[in-house]
């Protein structure tokens, strides 16, 4: 029996199968809730092993996933990681390369490893009961696939709310061909962080279903999603810049959070990053979080943003820019002089991350300065132009199919087409045949919306993408060319998509 399924019973034992959610009480203590794409009682094995083309390069990796302490700032908690360290050790590889990763899981609960953004074999996506069986307590698992594509990724278990553990890292595929035309790179890891603080991502999840989702704070409080909704009014609310009054975002979040990190560290121990006055640095940012949109800035500095979820586009220079769960962007940036804040201001929150920035000597900005970033535009990722060579070959879809994103607070109840994941009809689609997803977000919070496989593009302006913002009441048309095999389509907050808000799009070959 699946664990879905075996928890659902239990849900509907205590007569509250009707939430729509995957109540971690369900579950043994300290264990994660539930495990995003398990299918019912599907078993999967192993992935088929494959072998490298004859000289192509070979990239090895070990990830052991394991509980470890994790000092914050004087707090320490107890929660998982990758090794001993959070973010876990990034995987660092070329375009074309064939990664071969072995995952130890010393863990006390059930894992797997997704890929977030790799264009990549079905087999190895990483969702279990879709693409293999969890991988159990102290068993070993082989990851096998070519990384075809440069761009900033990064990895993470598809099991539960694990994600809102340490459990993530980044992935960096690098382009042979790019000429580089920067100095230094910087990797930056945006995370929301409650694990070990007196409660874990599963108490959350068990007390936003008990409560109505009015119990952690920081989302609709009780709002109706609008679920019952039969049309749309059109209103879109992602137009190019947005002053820092005016946010698109709506309700973006269910959860207070007592943390928000940068590359593992809080705002009073900071991460520092070093350059001399002048240099021209790339930034990859990564919003790992579950649960939080971002807005991110470098005082004192204009960020010229290059690339979305790995994708080159026509450079757009910001002060500021929103980044959702699950979404990336690369930037460049001409130093200055002195000693700058990075911050990133969690959409709705309290709280801040924050991280200096260091090319002389001086006094560290505070962990309460206000930057005059906010107050300006604020870029849109979604709104970017594709650099050329970057979309899908012109044509027009083959097939169309309907995406409605629903919910509601009270009850807390997420879902995809009308029903939570397992009871919702999976999307199809066929190998060689052009599909757009008509997508309408039906509820009064914000959704990244991110896909498995192969990018999508949005069909107004061709930028592609893997994790997409929806605004409240938003309408997106996203094209794509299906590979075969099952795949998910999510919400990347991680409370959302484990109450439901998933489907599968299933693609013949």
């Amino acid at each position: 029996m699946s664990r879905t399924v075996y928890r659902r019973q239990v849900l509907a034992g205590l007569g509250l199968l009707g939430v729509g959610a995957l109540a971690a009480c369900s579950r043994p203590a300290g264990s994660s809730s539930g495990s995003m794409g398990m299918g019912a009682g599907k078993s999967i094995g192993p992935a088929p092993a494959i072998s490298p083309d004859p000289g192509q390069r070979v990239v090895t990796a070990t990830l052991t996933p394991q509980p470890i302490t994790l000092d914050l700032a004087g707090t320490t908690v107890q929660t998982w990681g990758y090794g001993d360290v959070v973010p876990g050790k990034e995987i660092r590889a070329k375009a074309g390369d064939f990664l071969r990763v072995t995952v130890d899981n010393q863990l006390p609960d059930d894992t797997t490893v997704h890929w977030h953004g790799i264009r990549l074999r079905n087999p190895a996506d990483g969702v279990p009961g879709v693409t293999q069986d969890p991988i159990k307590p102290g068993a070993r698992y082989l990851y096998e696939f070519t990384a075809p594509d440069p761009g900033t990724f990064f990895f993470h278990p598809h099991v539960g709310l694990q994600i809102d553990r340490g459990l993530y890292a980044p992935l960096i595929i690098e382009d042979p061909q790019e000429p580089g035309r920067y100095d230094q790179e910087w990797v930056v890891v945006l995370d929301d962080w409650l694990d070990g603080t007196g409660r874990t991502p599963d108490d959350v999840l068990a007390k936003l279903i008990a409560d109505g989702g009015t119990g952690d704070g920081g989302g609709m409080s009780g709002m109706d999603g609008m679920s019952g909704m039969d049309g749309m009014n059109g209103m879109d609310g992602m137009g190019g810049h947005m002053h820092g009054g005016q946010p698109p975002w709506g309700a973006s979040g269910d959860v207070a959070y007592p943390f928000h990190l940068v590359n593992g560290r809080v705002p009073a121990d900071p991460a520092v990053f070093t350059g001399k006055p002048g240099q021209r640095v790339r930034i990859r940012f990564i919003n790992a979080a579950s649960d939080t949109v971002y807005t991110v800035a470098l005082g004192g500095h204009r960020l010229s943003v290059t690339h979305t979820d790995g994708h080159a586009v026509r450079p757009k220079e910001t002060g500021a820019f929103y980044i959702g769960m699950g979404e990336r962007y690369d930037v460049t940036v001409t130093l200055g002089d002195g000693a700058f804040p990075l911050v990133a201001l969690p959409f709705g929150k309290d709280g801040r991350a924050q991280a200096l920035v260091r090319t002389a000597a001086g006094q560290a900005p505070s962990s309460e300065v206000k930057l005059p970033e906010f107050d300006a535009d604020i870029l849109i990722g979604s709104q970017l132009l594709p650099a050329e060579g970057t979309t899908l070959p012109a044509a027009e879809p083959d097939d169309e199919v309907h995406l409605h994103l629903t919910g509601q607070m009270a009850p807390y109840r997420w879902e995809m087409n009308g029903a939570p994941y397992g009871k919702n009809k999976p999307l199809e689609a066929t190998e060689g045949r052009r599909l757009r997803i008509n997508v309408m977000n039906m509820s009064m919070m914000s959704h990244p919306l991110h896909l498995h496989g192969p990018a999508f593009a949005l069909a107004d302006s061709g930028l592609r993408k893997d994790t997409l913002m929806l605004a409240p009441m938003d309408t997106k048309q996203i094209d794509l060319d299906p590979v075969a095999g099952d795949w998910m389509v999510h919400c990347h907050n991680i409370y959302h998509a484990e109450s439901g808000m998933m489907i599968l799009l299933s693609v013949a070959g």
